[in-house]
């Protein structure tokens, strides 16, 4: 992927005012409950560290790793669990931190199975929200910014485990 194919979509200073606002929306929901945050690795490792730092309920974090895209732009529907949950989270309050929603497939797959595990309660939180290419019902209870189409990376968004390091996040054309 070359330089000139690709152009800021969302500044980095947007991503900090929307992760800013999502940890005054979670801080308020909670208040001094306990929340369990579940990071979707490896895209919501950036977005799960900054939103932490600013939520102001006692938090805990755990990572879950999955793999439904390979290396091409289109998912494949079938989910892969590559890392379990270390924790337990029953009778937890349990958020679960993606960097993006796009078909569904993947999340609704993690949803449903830490489901069974009877957390108290079971939230989505996604920094950018998809919803052109959203292919199950599935739906985040907090939403950083939604958009409508296209290839992203940066901000712990990837191509090929590329561009994560980008501190905006960028729309790629002619992917």
């Amino acid at each position: 992927m070359v330089e000139h194919n690709r152009r800021i979509l969302f500044s980095r200073e947007k991503i900090a005012t929307e992760v800013r606002r999502l940890g005054r929306e979670i801080s308020r929901d909670y208040g001094n409950r306990e929340v369990m945050l579940v990071g979707v690795l490896k895209g919501s490792f950036l977005f799960l560290a900054d939103l932490i730092r600013e939520i102001q309920a006692p938090a805990v974090i755990d990572f879950v790793r999955l793999a439904s895209y390979g290396s091409g732009t289109q998912t494949s529907g079938l989910v892969e669990f590559r890392k379990e949950l270390e924790m337990p989270i029953r009778d937890c309050d349990v958020i679960i931190v993606e960097d993006i929603i796009d078909s569904g497939y993947t999340l609704e797959c993690l949803y449903n199975k830490l489901l069974l595990q009877q957390p108290r309660s079971l939230k989505i939180c996604t920094l950018i929200d998809k919803r052109a290419r959203r292919e199950v019902e599935i739906e985040a209870d907090y939403i950083g910014i939604s958009m409508d189409d296209g290839f992203i990376v940066g901000y712990g968004l990837d191509h090929n485990e590329q561009y994560r390091n980008l501190p905006d996040i960028y729309l790629v054309e002619n992917v």
